[in-house]
């Protein structure tokens, strides 16, 4: 607050108090008189005596604040009424409740009447905000608080209002101000309430149902179906037989379609469309009865110009909630074993689909949803029906000629064609770029000639479609040369009738392993090995071969082993200071206590533990340099001049999404040959092999760059040579066929160490052997 601090009246005290200032005229304002003529008057000074409101408290030497600016948001706020004439209604006059605002800031006032629904009047802002003058014959004055109060009977624009109660702040306001606020009292009632149509009574309005909110069902169950599974025994009529139909209620709107099962081309209509289906039916209902209103007439000139009248008596409204009493079905009606009455055909409900059991469990906590039977057709001669009502077609048996699907491809076409093959699997095992998908398997013949036991066979399977063919192979000393022993061709399995309707199975990828005895076209053969490629390939996809499946075969050993397990370690643990076991001693150990033929190891499963924790030196072959392949691919990209390498960089940054440095070695290839670099697809692998890796096997081409750019430490120039067949390793490898395994490496993984209390005294799980497999 400013104030102006009195000086004591002393010598050297005062001061003259125009010093500084340059205008000396009195303060005057503009005022009017007489209604038009303006005239000069002297501005009265800031006082109490000339202030719009009394002062709340003594002036004193305080600066007060201008009255727009302390009373700036306030407003006092009352209740009032005023009442008008009815000369054309059977009321004499009717009451009308207002609200009128006074603003403190500026003086102005504002009346507004709350909007009542179905009043037939202009509601809202009966006055807008403005500065209100006094009726006559008060001239020259506005009205003001002392105006308002609760009792008074202001006049504005010619209409009486009269104030009845004021809010909280508005009594708190007058009061501290020094006027008193009377009690507030009732005003009086609006005749016209009187005379409202009376409502129906509470007991009938609550028996009539409520209405369905058609809008918030829609948004909330939209595209939402239950779908219910039974049948319509028709068989009392003549022809007639058990229909399976498929029962649809949509949550939507609440409205039933039923459709029968039928073979394609069948020329039937819906047994029932999309409607509401009533729980009575007594006959066809008439034209607007289901509508929810009913109209008294509608005017207008056209559908676009138009309104209608509709019926709000007691009886319309009665009739209405009958008809809501009477009702249709409900998701709540249906349930398994139950019957509907859909137009006069009973239909018994069977079965459901797993998102109407889901939708019962949640809503209303049911869990017993056990398929009610069906009943079999007694009289039909054209065949045998299916759960859905599809007839199943008679399939002549195989006559034996072609393959199975060639002839059953001549049973539904007058001119057959070619059998159609999967193609999920041929994107999937033959559009390979490197890749074949040939898993080979050499195989003895098991046969009562002696001499057949010699001969020796590669069994290759195409996993394309399964087919498989069996070439013979030259072995020592017997005199047979190179030959094919069996076409490629599906092979049955065993104990199949040849002649019969029904389709064959063939041998797959999952009956063929090592240990396995297979026979195929008559000729029994013993699987004893396979390729690097083959073996390879099944402990890739261990989730499709079990028998490859390393973690699956140390759980099996390992639910074995755990109550013999001290017995195992101490009969079959290394020398001291020996961390390595032979493979036959390991696998007679494991025969030893997996010999039944529920958990008997086969061969595979052996090789696969074998290849596992295999325990070898590396076998070094002939390797190239860094510096020479980089300078084999320096030589190749001058020789085409290729100058991609910004573009490269660029797509390399835009597949490394999380911005790790690293791609996989297929992405790494995809890009490389999309920026068409003019280099083969052995040089360009024998190039991966030299690039920098992190621990998940991922290349880092930044390091690419660097190799590829030219410009960047040239290397020294070499001749171009034949990268097919240049004889070069990736890097050293442990070869796969080693006899030695590592024990520490196996006991770690078997994982029954800590089950032994108290614990063990060998030192089994310590980390000191080096292993070199990659697996």
């Amino acid at each position: 607050m400013f104030k102006k601090p009195k000086l004591p009246c002393l010598p050297g005290f005062n001061f003259n108090d125009d010093i500084g200032k340059t205008h000396f005229h009195r303060a005057q304002h503009f005022d009017r008189i007489h209604g038009d003529v303006y005239y000069l008057a002297d501005k009265p000074e800031r006082s109490s005596a000339g202030s719009r409101y009394p002062a709340l408290y003594a002036w004193g030497e305080e600066l007060p604040r201008v009255a727009w600016l302390e009373l700036d948001g306030q407003r006092l706020q009352f209740k009032a009424y005023f009442e008008e004439l009815l000369w054309e209604d059977r009321t004499a006059r009717r009451v009308r409740y207002v609200t009128i605002g006074f603003f403190l800031e500026d003086g102005t006032l504002k009346i507004s009447e709350p909007a009542t629904d179905n009043s037939g009047l202009e509601q809202g802002v009966l006055v807008r905000r403005q500065r209100v003058p006094l009726a006559d014959p008060v001239h020259y004055r506005y009205h003001d608080i002392l105006d308002l109060n609760v009792g008074e009977q202001p006049v504005i624009y010619g209409r009486r209002y009269t104030i009845y109660d004021c809010d909280p702040f508005t009594r708190r306001f007058l009061n501290r101000m020094g006027i008193a606020v009377p009690d507030p009292f009732e005003p009086p009632k609006n005749p016209v309430d009187d005379l409202a149509r009376p409502r129906p009574p509470a007991a009938a309005a609550a028996n009539c149902p409520k209405k369905r909110d058609k809008l918030g069902d829609f948004l909330k169950y939209d595209g939402k179906i239950l779908r219910f599974y039974g049948y319509w025994d028709d068989r009392d009529s003549l022809y007639g037989y058990v229909h399976d139909l498929e029962i649809l209620f949509y949550l939507a709107d609440g409205t039933m379609e039923i459709v029968e099962n039928l073979p394609r081309g069948a020329g039937r209509s819906l047994l029932v469309k999309r409607v509401k289906v009533p729980r009575f039916f007594r006959e066809m209902p008439p034209i607007g009865h289901h509508e929810e209103l009913t109209l008294l007439n509608v005017l207008g000139e056209s559908t676009r110009r138009s309104y209608y009248v509709a019926d709000k008596s007691w009886s319309a409204t009665s009739n209405s909630c009958q008809g809501a009493l009477e009702g249709y079905y409900e998701e709540c009606d249906l349930q398994l074993g139950g019957q509907l009455n859909a137009y006069g055909r009973l239909v018994v409900l069977t079965d459901m689909d797993e998102f109407t059991r889901q939708y019962y469990r949640v809503k209303y906590g049911l869990e017993d949803f056990t398929p009610k039977p069906r009943p079999d057709d007694d009289d039909d001669d054209e065949g045998t029906r299916k759960g859905c009502g599809q007839r199943e077609w008679y399939i002549p048996p195989y006559n034996g000629y072609g393959t199975y699907e060639d002839s059953l491809g001549n049973c539904f076409k007058a001119v057959p064609k070619r059998p159609k093959y999967s193609t999920d699997k041929y994107y999937r095992y033959e559009n390979q770029s490197n890749d074949n998908r040939i898993l080979r398997f050499g195989a003895k013949m098991i046969s009562d000639v002696a001499a057949n036991d010699d001969r020796c066979f590669v069994i290759s399977l195409y996993l394309f479609d399964g087919t498989i063919a069996i070439s013979e192979v030259s072995c020592k000393k017997t005199g047979h040369t190179l030959s094919l022993f069996q076409k490629r061709m599906l092979m049955r399995l065993p104990g199949q009738d040849l002649f019969s309707s029904e389709k064959p199975r063939y041998y797959g990828a999952e009956h063929l392993y090592l240990g396995a005895v297979v026979e195929l076209n008559s000729f029994k053969f013993f699987i004893e090995s396979a390729d690097e490629y083959t073996l390879d390939y099944m402990e890739r996809h261990s989730s499709q071969f079990p028998k490859a499946n390393a973690t699956l075969i140390m759980n099996k050993i390992r639910d074995k082993l755990r109550p013999v397990y001290r017995e195992f370690v101490t009969e079959h643990s290394p020398e001291p200071g020996s961390y390595v076991i032979k493979l036959g001693d390991l696998k007679a150990a494991l025969r030893k206590y997996l010999a039944s033929p529920p958990d008997l190891l086969t061969d595979h499963e052996i090789v696969t533990l074998a290849r596992r924790y295999s325990y070898c030196e590396p076998r070094q072959e002939a390797a190239c340099e860094r510096d020479y392949v980089r300078a084999l691919v320096h030589a190749e990209l001058l020789r085409d001049n290729w100058s991609g390498l910004e573009r490269l960089a660029e797509d390399l940054r835009h597949f490394d999404r999380g911005q790790s440095g690293y791609l996989g070695r297929e992405r790494l290839y995809q890009i490389i040959r999309a920026n068409r670099l003019p280099l083969e697809k052995e040089l360009i692998y024998l190039m991966f092999d030299r690039l920098e890796r992190n621990c998940a096997g991922e290349i880092d081409h930044v390091d690419l760059l660097k190799f590829l750019d030219v410009k960047l430490d040239p290397p020294t120039p070499v001749v171009p040579v034949n990268v097919k067949v240049l004889k070069c390793s990736s890097r050293s490898k442990c070869p796969k066929d080693c006899q030695i395994v590592d024990w520490i490496w196996f006991i770690r993984d078997l994982d029954l160490e800590k089950e032994q209390q108290p614990r063990s005294e060998s030192t089994l799980m310590q980390d000191g052997a080096c292993n070199c497999n990659d697996n």
